[in-house]
This record gives structure tokens, C-alpha cells and sequence, in this order.
């Protein structure tokens, strides 16, 4: 059974433009029908994080209403990173559907032409359903999904912003309230630390690659905002970036718990929600688990606000994911991988995203369900200060091949500056040790 009919080829005048390797001309297949892909069986490849975690738990509604069997798993993200990169290089991935972190590989995967062309799939109504309701997609996490030819390899799935959380108890003790400006955050941090009581003001991510993110958090308030310019020319040793480089050393250094160095996310996550610290600057996504009272001691004390401003912006930082559908699956195998992707970014799941504290949804109905959010565990602050997030949102990565290098590189120089070393002596040597890197990858482009 092929997927495409000749209708679906001749809709780019609508925008939705042909993947040439896929579409058919052949008889239409007739009305939109769920069991249409029955008794197929599909593998999924999910990063593990707390909405991967929802569409497992979920799983079996989606079984029941398609006939199509499923095998999911979860895999930490850096290794689920490799794991993809390998397996489709090697032209025979395991999976149908993959979770795709798009401010680390969006670029990667789409000049390789690894995932299908998803705009032939929604202007076939014969393959998407009636409700499915692409308008109500965001045109941000859209943009984030469409690649520079064109194609929309991916479906938006995930909104990350970077926010500020705080404790509530630790700052009405003091008599605090959140910092605005980045310089208040740091003067706030050093009056919160108190070592001797192992209370500290600050904790952010310290392990080299995992911490640039937090870097370009600062870097994004000043005038420069981004590490690459517009002529794809690393900029990262600048006095903008020397600036950025020094909040984060001192908020490093003299602020955050002993060994900091070695966090990533979940050692920040861990130590906010022991109560050891009186901020934290990270992902939305990571908010859920410190609302619950089995295993957090700030349940219900947690704040939630927009990052700081910096000197010159203020910005917080975006990342995005997305899902894709593997070019190496069989036909009958994208089509229910189709399927699935409907499923578990459709309006439903992507509420449970919202009202769980998995994070931000990449759909914008989500925000309208009043109900739904009244009846949330966490508190109003928390949906204000996503939707004010979406507003000042910039991309915290940039879209080059190399990330990964990129992060490492100048990852190490932000680890080595935790342990003292000079800001811009680390940030001209990891400029200078990448900047061959980009320049041979765009040659590559």
C-alpha cells in the first residue's frame, strides 16, 4: 500500500511541497481511518525525560485506537544523541520515529536527509485525521522544526525554555524578592550562601558541554547576544562573551555548592530540591518532580519567574525538540509512525505535557484550557512565566553541524574557569581551537 496520492503531490501551490522519494501516483485511499495501519508494529526512540515518560505511560491508548503495536524506550539524552547519529549512518536505523533534540541536531539531520518531509503527510486527508489541527502549532516551534530548504523533517513536540526558579521560604526569610537584572541575581546569590549551614544561592550546571547552555543564557542579555555571527564566524572572545564568562564564573565560584564543576541538570535538579539552594537557572522541562512531595523538600515553596535581564536584552534562552520519521522505514512503516506522531503530539498529550510540569508544549491550545490548568498542581506563576518566556525567546545554540564540538570546546574553558583559570585566556584559547572546526564544517555544507 503506498502512502501518497497524486492530490498530495500537487498542493505545493499551498505550501505543502512533494518529498520526491516518497510520493506516488496512485488512487486515493479514501477517508482518514485510525485502524488503517493495523497490526503493524513500529520501534520509537524517545530521549528519556519526563514527557518521553508520559507517552510510554500513555502508550496503550494509542494501541487500542490504531492496532499498531509499539516498542518505545527512553534513552539518556547524550547517549540517545550518539545512538541515532550512528545507527542512521549506517542506513539501517532500529527505530521508525525518533525524538530529535533540535538545537543540538537539527542541522546534522537535515542535510543528511535522514527524516522525512512531514508537509505531503499533513495535506493528505486520507492519512491525517480531521482534528489533528496543524494551525495550532506555534509559528516559533514550526520555524524551529522547518529546515533551510524548506522541509519539515520534524513535528514540533517540545518548547524548552530556560527560567529562573526559586525558593519561596529562603527568600521570604531574607526579605527577597527575585532578582530582574543579572547583576541582582549574582549580589542576591551571595547574600542567600551561607556554606556553613550548606545553603547556597546559586546552582547551575558546571560539567563541561552541559554548561554552555547556562553561558549563553548571560551571553543572550548583552549587546553581542549570540556566539556566531551572521556571517556563521565564531564570536566568543569578545568583551561581550569575557562578560558573560565572568558571571558565570563568579556565580560559579562564589555562589553555588562545592563541586559544581561536575553538575549537570539533574545534580542541579537534586540539590534545589533538598533545599540547598535558593536559585536555579535551567530548562522548564525539569520543573515536575520538584512539586512532588514524596521526593522534594520544596514542594509547593517553589517560585518560578522570567530569567534576568542583562546589560543590553533580555532574552531567555530556547531550545526545541521534535519528532521525525526515519527515510529507511518501509512505507507501511512511516505511515503508522504518522500515526503514532498524531497520537502523541496531539492536543491531549500535549496538555498533559503542560499540566504535569514536563514543560512547555510546542501547541498553542494547551494555554487556553482554563480548567485544566485551575485543576494543575503547580501554581499560576508557573503558566505566566512560560507564556512570558515564549515572548523574549532566542535560541540558546547555534545551528551548525559541529554542536557537539562546540559545546565541548567551549565547555572545557567554562569548567576550567569554575577551578579559577582566567576567563578570557580560556575563551580565546577554545575560540581558536574551534574556529578551524566551523570553518571546515561550513565548507562541508
Amino acid at each position: 500500500m503506498t502512502l501518497f496520492t497524486r492530490r498530495t503531490a500537487l498542493l505545493g501551490g499551498a505550501g505543502l511541497l512533494s518529498a520526491p522519494a516518497l510520493v506516488r501516483q496512485v488512487d486515493a485511499q479514501g477517508a482518514f481511518n485510525w485502524k488503517r495501519f493495523e497490526g503493524e508494529r513500529i520501534e520509537v526512540s524517545l530521549t528519556a525525560n519526563p514527557r518521553s515518560q508520559i507517552l510510554i505511560r500513555q502508550q496503550r491508548e494509542f494501541e487500542a485506537l490504531t492496532g499498531i503495536r509499539v516498542g518505545s524506550e527512553g534513552i539518556p539524552e547524550q547517549q540517545h544523541r550518539q545512538k541515532f547519529v550512528i545507527e542512521f549512518s549506517s542506513g539501517r536505523p532500529s527505530f521508525d520515529a525518533v525524538g530529535i533534540s533540535l538545537h543540538v541536531s537539527k542541522r546534522q539531520v537535515g542535510r543528511a536527509k535522514w527524516t522525512t518531509d512531514l508537509r505531503p503527510l499533513i495535506a493528505d486527508a486520507s492519512l491525517t485525521a480531521p482534528d489533528f489541527d496543524f494551525p495550532d502549532f506555534g509559528a516559533g516551534a514550526v520555524a524551529y522544526s522547518t529546515q533551510a530548504d524548506g522541509r519539515m523533517d520534524t513535528l514540533p513536540e517540545f518548547t524548552d525554555y530556560f527560567i529562573l526558579y526559586y525558593n519561596k521560604e529562603i527568600f521570604a526569610r531574607a526579605g527577597l524578592q527575585p532578582p530582574k537584572t543579572y547583576d541582582e541575581l549574582y549580589e542576591t546569590a551571595k547574600r542567600l550562601t551561607d556554606a556553613r549551614a550548606q545553603q547556597y544561592g546559586f546552582v547551575g550546571r558546571g560539567l563541561r558541554n552541559a554548561n554552555v547552555v547556562l553561558y549563553t543564557s548571560f551571553l543572550l542579555g548583552t549587546q553581542q547576544r549570540d556566539t556566531i555571527d551572521a556571517n556563521t564566524r565564531l564570536i566568543t572572545d569578545t568583551p561581550d562573551a569575557i562578560w558573560a564568562g565572568e558571571m558565570y564564573k563568579k556565580l560559579m565560584r562564589e555562589t553555588a555548592p562545592p563541586g559544581s564543576a561536575g553538575f549537570n541538570w539533574n545534580e542541579a535538579q537534586t540539590t534545589f530540591m533538598q533545599g540547598r539552594a535558593a536559585m536555579w537557572l535551567d530548562g522548564v522541562g525539569f520543573a515536575a518532580p520538584l512539586e512532588d512531595a514524596t521526593r522534594s523538600r520544596v514542594a509547593g515553596k517553589v517560585g518560578y519567574a522570567v530569567v534576568p535581564a542583562g546589560p543590553a536584552h533580555h532574552h531567555c534562552c530556547l531550545f526545541g525538540t521534535g519528532f521525525g520519521i526515519s527515510e529507511a522505514s518501509s512505507e507501511r512503516k512511516r505511515g503508522a509512525a504518522w500515526y503514532y506522531l498524531q497520537w502523541a503530539l496531539g492536543k491531549e498529550n500535549q496538555l498533559r505535557y503542560l499540566t504535569s510540569g514536563a514543560g512547555a508544549p510546542a501547541r498553542q491550545s494547551a494555554f487556553r484550557n482554563e480548567e485544566a490548568i485551575r485543576s494543575s498542581r503547580f501554581a499560576r506563576d508557573y503558566f505566566e512565566t512560560l507564556i512570558k518566556s515564549a515572548e523574549i525567546a532566542r535560541p540558546g545554540l547555534p545551528e551548525i553541524v559541529p554542536v557537539t564540538e562546540f559545546r565541548d570546546t567551549l565547555g572545557t574553558a567554562l569548567t576550567n574557569t569554575i577551578g579559577g583559570a582566567d576567563v578570557a585566556a580560556e575563551l580565546k584559547r577554545a575560540t581558536e581551537a574551534f574556529r578551524p572546526i566551523l570553518e571546515q564544517s561550513e565548507r562541508a555544507t
